[in-house]
Parts: C-alpha cells; sequence; structure tokens
C-alpha cells in the first residue's frame, strides 16, 4: 500500500513563513469501527486542521456532503453522529477544510460498526493424529466486525487452554497450533471468539483429536507455521505485534533479533511462549528487518521481516513570483505501484496543465493560480494524500526588510562584498551607484548575478557611499551604506618556535600594529583549542597592550601548536609556532623475559616515546621477595645503549623468583620505568656460599658444640637445602660428618661421654641441595665444653646491713686454665628451717652479692657455689645470719612549720620505737620542689632542723625515722606554698593538728589540707575559716 509521499518543487521561486495561511491538517479521520451499543450512543469523528483565517469544515459520506441535522453535529472540525444506525450511518467520510486560501481534503475515513455472529452448529470432523506429529486445530470464526479476541477450551473445562512453547493460539487466525502432539492432548477442542467492543462472545462445535496407534512420529527439524508479514509500514507510537510459532519434534525453541546486530529495544516485550513479539510506542530507531528463529536438536528454521517507520506527511507553504514557471513532483511506493491525481481546492485539475507520473507543472503562473494544491496517490490498497499552498506574489521593490548594510569597515587590500536583496515580484533588476556615478563591471568590482558588489584589493579611493537600485515592473526601490576603508593589522613580533626542556618557562611574543583607532583582541589557540586563562595554570597574558604568552614550568603535555590570534572589527591576522618540549624518556614499552638459566635471563624491549630527546642508556632493574624494592642489576653488555632494545641480565641467583623491569635515560634525566615483567624464577644450581662465622664451644661435659650462620633463603639456590658438619680431634686425619636438612639450621651438638674437657677439634660446615653439594668453610678449631667446677668459694662470711638487706663475701676458688674457667658464682639464701632447694638463688660476677627484699629479725641460711660453661658446682657450707629489727612502724607525728623569708622551720615529735622494732638513731627530712622536682636528704638527730630554700616555690617535705633496720615509716608529703611578697603568708596544714607560733600570736585548731590568707598591715586582719580563727597583729 502507498505508505509516504513527497513533494518537491523545481521552479526559481521563493520561500518563507507567513503569518497568514491556507489551511493544513493536524488530525484527519481514520478508518474505524465503533460499538453500536454505547452508554452516550454517540460516535465522534476527528478532524482538525490549522490556517490563518481559521478554516471552516465539511464533510462528506460516500462522496456527497453531509447536511447538518438531529444525527450530524459539527464540534470544531470533528463530526458527531448521534444515534448511529450501522445500515444509515457506515461509509467512507471525508473532511473538508477551507478558508480564503484555498480548499484541502482529508483522507477518506472508513467507518463500521461492531458485531459478532455465532458460530455454525454443523459438527467438526475428527482430527487424527500419531504420538509426536504437529498438528493445527482451525478456528474458522464467523462473521464479525471489530477487534475479536481469539481462545481455546479443552474438554470443556471453565478455564481456558493455556499457551506454552508447545501450544499456540494465533491473534490474527485464531488457529490452535501444538508443535508436537502428546498422548494428553486427546480430547475435545472449541475456540472462543469475543469481541473487544461489544464483548458478545461465540464458541464453535468442539473438534475432537485423537491419536492414531500405527506409528509414532520420528524427530524433524522446525517448520515456521506462523510468521509475520515481509514488510509492516508502522506509524510512529503506534503498537505491533509479530507474531511467530513452529512444529517440530523436539519442541522448537523460539527467539528473536535484529539482523543489523544492534539489540533488541529494552522496552520490547516477549510472551512466555516467545511466540509474539510486541513493540510499544513504535520510533524511527525500532524499523528494521526483525529475524525469529526456530531452533531444535535437528535444526532450525528462519522467518524474517521488515518494519518499515512511516513518516507523517507535511505540507508545504510556497510563495511565487508572477510569471514563474512552477513544478511540482509528487512521489510515493507502495505495491502495486500506486497511481497519482492533483487536487486544487478539494476540485480535481483542469486539464490545461501538464501532469504525468506524479508531477505538475504550470508555465507562467499568474495570481489565479494561488490555492491549495494536494497530490492524491492511490492503489487497491488505500490512498494518502500530500498538500501545499502556492501563493502568486507580484510587488515592487522593499528594502525595509532586507536593506544594504549602513556601515561596513574593511582593511586596506581586502575584499568587501556588499548585499542587496530587495523583496521584489517579479525579481529586480539591481544596480549600483557610487555619489551619483553609477558602477560598472572592472578588474577589480563586479556586480554579480544575485545584485551583490564585490570589490577587490581595497584601497582607501574607494571608500565612501554606496546605492544599490532594484526595478521591476510594478517600481524602483533604493538603499544606501558607506564603506570605511582602515589600516590592516599586521603581526610585527609574531610567536617563533622554540625547543623547551621540561621545568623551563617560556614567552612566546605577539606584537601588532595597525589602524590606531581599532582596539585589537587578542586570543591564543593551543593545538586547536582556544586557551581559557581563567582555568590554567600553565598559562598567562603578559605584555600589557601586546599578547605574549607565557607558559610557566612546562610540562611535556604542552608539546604542540601556538596560534596567536588578533582581531579586530575589520580584520583576524593569526601567527603560529611550534614548541617542542624536551623530557626524560618515557616508559620502555613490551617488556619480555626470554631465555632463562641459573643465573642470567635475557630480556628484550621496545623503546618508548623519547620526548624529542634521544635515548643514550638503558638500564635493568630487578625485584625480589627478599630485596628492599628495585635494585640494579648487572647487564651484557655492561651500559646497554640508547640503540639496543635487548639485553642479558647476569649474576642472578639461582632458584629465585624474580621480576624485571627497564628504564631509560637521555640528556635531560631519567625516565619511569617500564611495566615490570611477569615473575620468573632462575633454574636451580649447586649451591655456592658457604656458612660463615662458624665457631662453637661451651655446652655440656662430654659435649662439641658447633654454631655457624645459616645461609638466608635467596642463596640456597635449589629445593632440599642442607647442611654437611664435619669435625676431627685435632692431629688427626679422619673427618666424622652428619648432615642436617633443615635450611635454617645453625648448630649441632655432638655428645660423646669419652671426649675429654675443653680438647680441641677441627671443624668445617658445607652445604647442599638437590642439585648437589656445594663449598665447606674455612677450618677452624673448636674447644669441646669443659667439665664442672669441683671445689665450691672458701671462707664466706656476711655482714647484716639492715632488717631486709645482708652483704655476702667469699674468697675466690682457685681455678687451672687447661680444665675450667669460672663465669660466674651463685648465691642461695633460705629461711631457717625450709629445704635448700626452696631457697633464692642470685647470679654475679664478683666475688660479692647484696641480698635484699629479706624479712627482719629472721634467721638465714647462705651458701655459694661457682659456676662455669658447664655448670655450676659444689656449694659452700651454710652460714647463718639472722636480719636487724624491723625499722619503726609508726611515722613522725605533730609536725609544726614555719615560713618565713627563705627558711622552713620543721619539728616533730620523738618516734618511740616498740619492742619487736629497732630503735630510732635519728631522722631523715626529704624535700623538692612539686611532685617532679629532685629531692634533697638531710639526716639528723634531732627533731627540728631549719632548711635554707629559694622563695617563689612550692615545696614537698617527708620525714622518716632512722633506725638500723632501715628507714621507718613516712609522715606523707607536706606542702608547703611559695611566699609570693613579704607582706603574704601561705600556711598549709597537712596532719591532724598543728601548732604554728609567730610574733606571739598563735594559729590553732585548723583542719588538715585547709588553707588561709594572711595579709599583714598595721592594723591587723581576721581570717574565718570553718570556725577557725586565725589573727595576726604587726
Amino acid at each position: 500500500c502507498p505508505h509516504k509521499v513527497k513533494l518537491k518543487r523545481r521552479s526559481s521561486f521563493h520561500s518563507e513563513r507567513s503569518a497568514r495561511h491556507g489551511p493544513v491538517f493536524t488530525q484527519e479521520p481514520s478508518d474505524s469501527v465503533f460499538p453500536l451499543r454505547s452508554e452516550d450512543n454517540k460516535v465522534f469523528i476527528n478532524c482538525k486542521a490549522k490556517g490563518n483565517p481559521v478554516p471552516h469544515y465539511k464533510w462528506k459520506v460516500d462522496g456527497g456532503y453531509i447536511d447538518m441535522d438531529l444525527n450530524y453535529n459539527l464540534v470544531e472540525g470533528n463530526l458527531l453522529i448521534n444515534h448511529p444506525h450501522a445500515t444509515h450511518h457506515g461509509g467512507v467520510y471525508q473532511c473538508i477544510a477551507t478558508n480564503v486560501f484555498g480548499t484541502i481534503v482529508s483522507r477518506e475515513a472508513k467507518v463500521q460498526f461492531a458485531y459478532l455472529q455465532n458460530f455454525s452448529r454443523k459438527s467438526r470432523n475428527t482430527v487424527s493424529v500419531r504420538e509426536g506429529q504437529a498438528v493445527v486445530l482451525l478456528c474458522g470464526p464467523p462473521p464479525h466486525n471489530g477487534e475479536i479476541k481469539y481462545s481455546w477450551v479443552f474438554n470443556g473445562r471453565p478455564s481456558f487452554l493455556l499457551q506454552d512453547t508447545r501450544r499456540f493460539v494465533s491473534q490474527r487466525t485464531g488457529n490452535l497450533y501444538i508443535a508436537k502432539v502428546e498422548a494428553s492432548d486427546v480430547g475435545n477442542y472449541t475456540c472462543v471468539v469475543r469481541n473487544m467492543m461489544t464483548n458478545a462472545t461465540a464458541y464453535s462445535s468442539p473438534t475432537p483429536v485423537v491419536l492414531r496407534r500405527d506409528a509414532v512420529m520420528g524427530e524433524y527439524e522446525p517448520k515456521i507455521e506462523v510468521q509475520f508479514p515481509e514488510s509492516l509500514h508502522v506509524t510512529k507510537g503506534s503498537s505491533v505485534k509479530l507474531e511467530c510459532f513452529a512444529l517440530g519434534n523436539p519442541v522448537p525453541s523460539i527467539t528473536w533479533r535484529r539482523t543489523d546486530g544492534n539489540p533488541l529495544p529494552g522496552k520490547i516485550k516477549i510472551n512466555h511462549s516467545n511466540g509474539v513479539l510486541e513493540i510499544p510506542y513504535f520510533r524511527p530507531e525500532d524499523a528494521g528487518v526483525y529475524e525469529c528463529v526456530a531452533e531444535n536438536s535437528r535444526g532450525k528454521n528462519v522467518a524474517k521481516g521488515q518494519l518499515v517507520f512511516q513518516s507523517m506527511i507535511t505540507s508545504q507553504h510556497v510563495h511565487m513570483a508572477i510569471e514563474a514557471n512552477l513544478q511540482w513532483e509528487c512521489k510515493a511506493s507502495g505495491k502495486p505501484k500506486p497511481v497519482y491525481r492533483w487536487l486544487k481546492n478539494g476540485e480535481p485539475l483542469v486539464l490545461e496543465v501538464r501532469m504525468a507520473c506524479g508531477r505538475l507543472a504550470v508555465p507562467r503562473i499568474n495570481l489565479l493560480d494561488s490555492g491549495m494544491y494536494q497530490c492524491l496517490a492511490e492503489n487497491e490498497h488505500g490512498a494518502i494524500y500530500a498538500s501545499a499552498e502556492l501563493k502568486v506574489v507580484a510587488s515592487s521593490p522593499d528594502f525595509s526588510s532586507s536593506p544594504v548594510k549602513k556601515s561596513m569597515l574593511i582593511q586596506r587590500g581586502g575584499e568587501v562584498i556588499m548585499e542587496c536583496r530587495p523583496h521584489a515580484s517579479p525579481r529586480a533588476s539591481i544596480s549600483w551607484r557610487r555619489g551619483g556615478e553609477f558602477l560598472k563591471d572592472s578588474t577589480r568590482r563586479t556586480i554579480m548575478g544575485d545584485g551583490t558588489l564585490r570589490i577587490s584589493n581595497i584601497s582607501e579611493s574607494d571608500g565612501g557611499r554606496y546605492t544599490c537600485v532594484a526595478r521591476n515592473p510594478f517600481g524602483t526601490s533604493s538603499s544606501t551604506g558607506t564603506l570605511v576603508v582602515k589600516e590592516p593589522t599586521k603581526i610585527t613580533v609574531p610567536p617563533l618556535s622554540v625547543d623547551a626542556t621540561v621545568g623551563e618557562s617560556i614567552v612566546l611574543p605577539c606584537e601588532v600594529s595597525g589602524d590606531s583607532s581599532l582596539d585589537p583582541t587578542f586570543k591564543w589557540f593551543f593545538n586547536g583549542k582556544l586557551i581559557d586563562f581563567n582555568r590554567q595554570d600553565h598559562f598567562e597574558m603578559i605584555g600589557g597592550s601586546a599578547g605574549d604568552l607565557m607558559v610557566r614550568n612546562i610540562q611535556l603535555k604542552h608539546s604542540g601548536k601556538y596560534v596567536c590570534m588578533v582581531h579586530t572589527v575589520v580584520d583576524s591576522v593569526s601567527a603560529a609556532a611550534h614548541l617542542i618540549v624536551r623530557g626524560p624518556p618515557g616508559a620502555p614499552e613490551g617488556l619480555i623475559v626470554g631465555e632463562i638459566t641459573d643465573s642470567t635471563a635475557q630480556l628484550s624491549w621496545e623503546s618508548g616515546p623519547d620526548h624529542h630527546s634521544p635515548v643514550t642508556t638503558y638500564s635493568i632493574q630487578a625485584r625480589t621477595p627478599f630485596s628492599i624494592g628495585w635494585q640494579a642489576v648487572r647487564t651484557v653488555p655492561d651500559s646497554v645503549p640508547g640503540q639496543m632494545f635487548h639485553a642479558t641480565v647476569i649474576d642472578l641467583n639461582p632458584w629465585v623468583d624474580y621480576e624485571f623491569r627497564v628504564v631509560a635515560s637521555n640528556n635531560v634525566g631519567v625516565g619511569e620505568p617500564s611495566m615490570q615483567s611477569k615473575q620468573i624464577r632462575t633454574k636451580a644450581a649447586v649451591p655456592e656460599v658457604a656458612p660463615s662465622n662458624v665457631s662453637g664451644g661451651g655446652g655440656r661435659r662430654g659435649e662439641l658444640v658447633i654454631q655457624w650462620e645459616p645461609i638466608p633463603e635467596e642463596l640456597q639456590s635449589g629445593e632440599e637445602f642442607g647442611y654437611v658438619v664435619a669435625f676431627r680431634p685435632l692431629g688427626t686425619s679422619t673427618w666424622k660428618q652428619t648432615v642436617l636438612a633443615s635450611p635454617d639450621a645453625s648448630r649441632y651438638t655432638f655428645r660423646n661421654d669419652s671426649v675429654p674437657p675443653l680438647s680441641q677439634f677441627e671443624v668445617k660446615v658445607g652445604v647442599y641441595n638437590n642439585k648437589g653439594e656445594g663449598p665447606s668453610s674455612h677450618v677452624v678449631v673448636v674447644y669441646s665444653a669443659e667439665e664442672e667446677p669441683s671445689e665450691p668459694p672458701s671462707r664466706v662470711w656476711t655482714r647484716t646491713l639492715s632488717a631486709s638487706e645482708i652483704e655476702v663475701y667469699w674468697e675466690p676458688i682457685t681455678q687451672t686454665a687447661s680444665s675450667w674457667k669460672i663465669i660466674g658464682y651463685e648465691v642461695l639464701c633460705w629461711e631457717e628451717g625450709m629445704q635448700e632447694s626452696d631457697a633464692e638463688m642470685v647470679r654475679v660476677t664478683d666475688t660479692a652479692a647484696l641480698l635484699s627484699g629479706l624479712k627482719g629479725s629472721t634467721v638465714y641460711l647462705i651458701s655459694v657455689r661457682a659456676q662455669n660453661s658447664a655448670g655450676a658446682g659444689p656449694s659452700s657450707p651454710a652460714v647463718n645470719v639472722t636480719t636487724k629489727k624491723p625499722p619503726p612502724s609508726q611515722p613522725p607525728g605533730n609536725i609544726e612549720w614555719n615560713l618565713t623569708n627563705s627558711k622552713i622551720f620543721l619539728s616533730w615529735e620523738h618516734v618511740k620505737a616498740m619492742g619487736n622494732e629497732s630503735e630510732v638513731t635519728g631522722y631523715k627530712v626529704l624535700y623538692r620542689q612539686n611532685w617532679l622536682g629532685k629531692t634533697s636528704v638531710v639526716e639528723t638527730n634531732r627533731t627540728s632542723m631549719a632548711l635554707q630554700v629559694p622563695s617563689g616555690e612550692d615545696y614537698l617535705i617527708e620525714i622518716k625515722a632512722l633506725s638500723d633496720g632501715g628507714d621507718g615509716s613516712s609522715s606523707g608529703p607536706i606542702r608547703i606554698p611559695k611566699m609570693s611578697s613579704k607582706r603574704e603568708l601561705f600556711l598549709s596544714f597537712t596532719i591532724h593538728r598543728m601548732n604554728f607560733w609567730h610574733n606571739r600570736f598563735k594559729v590553732s585548731r585548723v583542719p588538715s589540707t585547709k588553707f588561709c590568707l594572711i595579709t599583714m598591715n598595721p592594723t591587723g586582719t581576721m581570717c574565718l575559716l570553718k570556725s577557725v580563727f586565725v589573727f595576726f597583729r604587726s
């Protein structure tokens, strides 16, 4: 069917938009089906057109005009049918819209009324089918009109037959398709048709389906039984449904796709059986060829069809000059090929015009040819229209909408084009004059075919007033403009191409000369893009009246072309320069590790960007799990030149995982490293490094202890790494060997009770792995273990220091250098009545020891024994010693203090020791500034003391009793506030009661940790503090 109409015009006319125009349809009637019994019992047929003035409407039905009566009403342009009747009001309707510019007719619309008749009551034939075979049950719907929906009922069940991948109901034919029959399909099938507009439903007679028992259908490839048209035209915004279903055994699967490879639009809906593809809201991008693919294990089949977007027909408004030649072309596509008719103001065109193959030609048009034209393309499937309005214009020249430009500035030596485009119909002839002299064509001046005046190679003498004169048969008009000639702008100091190194700053100059009345504007472009100085940190415009460009802290990204563009109101000039930035090379690329041995690896790579400075050398770096970061490695050649892209890395450790990278250098600096290679492992080899720092000695009697530093993992060269320990008595020739299979071993002990103490042995330690035995260390001499001391220390004596401390002394024991060497002593101390096994032990290297933390008035037993590397010797006979009585437990009390000037006077009560405590022999006074100050100690055998201290600081004071048993209990810290001046006195009381005399006044009954400030003055002051009175009088 015809789907698209285009109008083409071929003539020397012009088109323009006008506020007044002929009618244009914005909504046309379309084929419709209406229910006869609706709630409002009305039919509404759409028609709407725009135009200025507003169009008025008429309607036709079956070719005759409609008289508006009780059944027909106009609502704007729409037709309303009241109480419609199928016989009287069904037919072909057409809308006609008219205004002063002409008439257009709409497409024809068929109006029908919905109905559904009943099926024939005639019984249907039995369908006999084999299991595995496909079957199609025909619905054969009764006569109907309007949209209907098909369903099927199986064996009279109340619900409709469910569709799936095996069973499909076509909404185009109503038939039921079963792709592969199963035994459960035997039964009666009834086709159900429902009219969606009237809601009427009709049921067919049942179709029995029975199973043939003679054979079972074998497998076969899919056969597409339901498919969509090869070409389908779809209008914008409409919904289109494509059906596709295949018969086959096994049951085919259905998939959808577009042949252009684009994915299916997300809005597409595919039902659960995949038999229907729906595209809602059709748009141009949805057009294309769609494929339905049916596939099973026996093969596949494909059906395809093209969806064509049907664009809306647009209308043209054409203004043409009188006596011009009109030629329009109308083209439509469709099958069968459409024929054409032309209408003018809704009526067929007269034969005087030429019409052929859709073309319309009218020579030398006049005012009577104005009107609305329509091209009608039709075939057996229908007709479509395309509209155009023709206005024939006759007018004298008019410059009101397009005058000659009033003032034109042009540089000397340039070219000016003065346009002259008056509105005139027919077209005006154009001439130009300067002053009173008409211009003619010359080598520099040309009047072009459209009336434009062009003057090239402008000089100062060309300045002045120019007038365009336009004439046609209806009149003459003119328009004047002034040409002003200016000196051209020149760049006197252009930017020059320059090389720079990364980090430098440069200035690209741009200075101009030209007409002083023109204000030049400078713009800079970098690689074709305008530089935004507000958003670029590296660029700055400098130079005042000039447009110099400074590039600061140049980076590699700043290489490229720089253009200085200078604009004035009359001209534009530019100058370009290239900036080449030299920097360290870029990272080498494509690093590959080739052949690998136990100590070498062959590397190859490709060069990276040299950043305008050739690469001079390459260096190789490696990283292992044991290295700290990347380390430089040795290569062959030792220095890889910049023209070489391969090297051999040497001196690698066997059986170690390596990663490599390459770094390029040039005269500017060292570049970025390449991406690291994939990790490789060198091949295993026999170990090459022997253990170091082999030594020994010590241990217990009969032992030979051998020690060494273990070999690091990166030097073990392979798997199953271990040590071979060899030793022999000095002066003998036969080695004893033992193998230690642990790579972490660092010590071996040989035990033999027959080995004499301090015997000399030659010792060496070797290495091995699964590739073989490696080197051994140098031979060293190691002594076997010595024997324990055989004698105890002699003459042990003690001195009691206090209730908790005892000093112990003894004579060193004699020793024989060839047998053992004393390295210290162990002092044992235990209470009388306890076992020596419960003793506390103190180790010393001297011949005296201080035992502390003991109980007072307690008898202790003291014993001493010597020690060497083999162990401890016998203990000396135990010595009895008794600690002194404990110190007094009572702290000094009734402490009184007096602070005057820089002295603190202290006094306290004498401490009396209890019967089981040591007698008091004196007192210890400790004092310091603040809590963190250094403590000073003063001892006295009296119960008072004066301390000389600097003023201006707080002090903390403690007092303890002294005795033979040690220091007694502390009084606790006493805080003495600082004295800030000679007239202020701070008192602090830190014990239960304190008496303090000064200048014959007594202060008493002051609770602890309370303060009172007394200010001395001639009259005296009283300070009240919690029922305590303090008096002072000078």
